[in-house]
């Protein structure tokens, strides 16, 4: 009996080790220049990690009444777990993956905390956010540049009407630190 348990427990720790990593850096953490602040990106399995960003962001104001008009740089930490689909696509036609190069399709979420502010003549406070699925491109180089973008639609919801709107987050920045795994198949 001591034997079945070892096997299955060796069994699916090998499964679970083959699952990690494949072809996505297992960490690297980035400085963004656009929107200005850290990210960080870590392998959850084969084609697929965890991005999370702490930044001042560029975003639109969903308290005003035509938010689609009113860009602002809001203090915000948004989450992403992107899947990248193309992979395996882009090495077997020698195109680099490096840095998680890639095309991805992600759930997204965000927080935004911009403090008291008058919006419209109106005093709006507190924390406001959006949850939406987004489609994106990233690349890598070998100079350390990163540059990823997505756009998609989510929800906004805080301290006024929620509503659906566009989410587009683009990152423009350098690699300051990475942990390559196996970069290719």
């Amino acid at each position: 009996m001591h034997r079945i348990v070892l096997l299955v427990m060796l069994f699916t720790g090998f499964l679970g080790l083959s699952q990690y990593g494949k072809n996505c850096e297992i960490r690297q953490i980035k400085l963004n220049v656009f929107n200005p602040g850290l990210e960080y990106e870590m392998g959850v399995g084969v084609n697929s990690t965890l991005d999370f960003r702490v930044a001042w962001q560029v975003a639109l104001e969903p308290a005003s009444s035509e938010p689609m008009q009113n860009l602002e740089f809001f203090p915000a930490i948004t989450t992403q777990y992107r899947y990248y689909h193309n992979f395996n696509g882009r090495y077997h036609h020698r195109r680099s993956i490096y840095g998680n190069s890639g095309n991805y399709i992600a759930p997204t979420a965000a927080l935004f905390s911009p403090g008291q502010r008058t919006v419209e003549g109106q005093l709006v406070d507190g924390v406001h956010g959006y949850g939406g699925l987004v489609y994106g491109i990233q690349r890598s180089y070998n100079s350390g540049i990163s540059f990823s973008i997505d756009a998609g639609a989510g929800y906004y919801a805080g301290p006024f009407k929620g509503g659906i709107y566009p989410v587009v987050n683009l990152s423009i920045g350098f690699i300051i630190s990475e942990k390559r795994w196996c970069v290719g198949l």
